[in-house]
């Protein structure tokens, strides 16, 4: 009796010990770094998806279509898999375990501060920032790579590329994961974990062929799969009196201010703000617009190419400006879905069709002066 009481306690003990020494990171880093907050909100900011959504992946889809398309496959599907794991392994967090253990006893319970982003709703692993960051950049590192070093066998040179990008890449990982521990969001195991599976996330990705020929059919299908299995794990939880919403409540209680405790990041709202992106992509991949644009003779020009970049950065920047009404659950959620689904069609669809209409305008009118100018002569 005293054994199985035994094997049932240990994981539990090491859980808490691997709890104490994250809390002990934490207060260090908090002690002795704090003047460096500004750069940890950088880098957890930059390991945020709205930034893969907003910046990387119209900047990479310009440039490089291939590229984007991969980079939100990657993004929207590690996403996924990061939720259904927090839900699966009921992660803590630090702000609110430090609150609630009796790992301590009788010794003084360290103190450790919160931040405006420390008071994120969801369990705590997997990391998402670290698993979002780890794969979005492995898959857009291994994506540069053979672009830089195309055709070129020098070992020199193909040394200093790798090393240098792979030593960003760390770096930003570094980065991101002590700005997680920092602002108390996350023990280091569970930012460790993160980047494992982000990587492992990206590598199935880099071997995935299919996704550049999908067809519609197979984004809406993907979708409706991604929605169905997580409500249906939610379901399933939340009949096994496994409150879905245990994180949320923690939250809540804890945060010293109830105003850093967002709706957007729940679990559903990430959901929905995934599947959003990926419905938008295939929509707009096989819409009507983006036919005609790819029949245009600008698509590969570089300059045509860096004007839809940038155009579409300035609109995306307006469209993040908008903030659905949190007053309503489901509108929110909804409006969440619509507002990331606008995304890819705003940058596949909308500007390269605009841009291109514009630009045959400006010829045909060119033309006409042309002839005009000829005749008159």
């Amino acid at each position: 009796m005293h054994e199985n009481r035994w094997c049932v306690l240990r994981p539990q003990a090491v859980m808490e010990v691997l709890h104490g020494y994250g809390i002990s990171t934490t207060q260090y880093l908090q002690l002795h770094y704090g003047h460096a907050q500004g750069w940890f909100a950088l880098a957890s900011a930059v390991a945020d998806l709205r930034t893969t959504f907003l910046v990387f992946f119209p900047i990479c889809f310009h440039l490089r279509t291939a590229v984007g398309v991969k980079l939100l496959w990657v993004a929207v599907v590690g996403d996924w898999i990061n939720l259904v794991l927090k839900w699966v392994l009921f992660g803590e967090r630090p702000y609110w375990w430090i609150q609630e253990t009796l790992y301590y006893g009788n010794s003084t319970v360290p103190k450790i501060q919160q931040f405006p982003t420390t008071c994120e709703t969801g369990p705590g692993s997997p990391s998402g920032h670290a698993m979002g960051a780890a794969g979005v950049y492995y898959a857009m590192v291994t994506s540069l790579l053979p672009l830089l070093l195309k055709g070129d066998g020098d070992p020199v040179k193909k040394w200093c590329v790798h090393g240098c990008l792979w030593t960003l890449f760390w770096a930003v990982q570094v980065s991101v994961c002590l700005s997680r521990i920092f602002i108390a969001a996350h023990f280091p195991h569970q930012v460790i974990a993160g980047v494992a599976t982000g990587i492992a996330v990206a590598k199935v990705f880099n071997r995935a062929s299919w996704i550049y020929s999908a067809t519609l059919r197979s984004y809406v299908h993907t979708t409706f799969f991604l929605l169905s299995f997580a409500l249906g794990l939610y379901i399933l939880l939340d009949a096994a009196s496994a409150d879905p919403h245990w994180s949320l409540v923690k939250a809540q209680k804890w945060c010293v201010h109830p105003d850093w405790v967002h709706l957007d990041t729940t679990p559903f709202a990430g959901l929905l703000r995934n599947t959003g992106a990926l419905f938008g992509l295939g929509l707009s991949l096989h819409f009507p617009m983006l036919i005609e644009t790819e029949t245009g003779s600008y698509r590969d020009s570089a300059i045509y190419r860096l004007s839809c970049a940038l155009a579409t950065l300035l609109l995306l920047s307006l469209l993040d400006s908008f903030r659905p009404p949190v007053h309503t659950q489901a509108l929110f959620y909804f409006l969440s879905f619509c507002k990331s689904a606008t995304v890819p069609l705003t940058t596949v669809g909308f500007v390269p069709y605009c841009a291109t209409m514009a630009l045959n305008v400006y010829q045909r009118r060119s033309y006409i002066q042309r002839n005009t100018l000829c005749l008159a002569s």
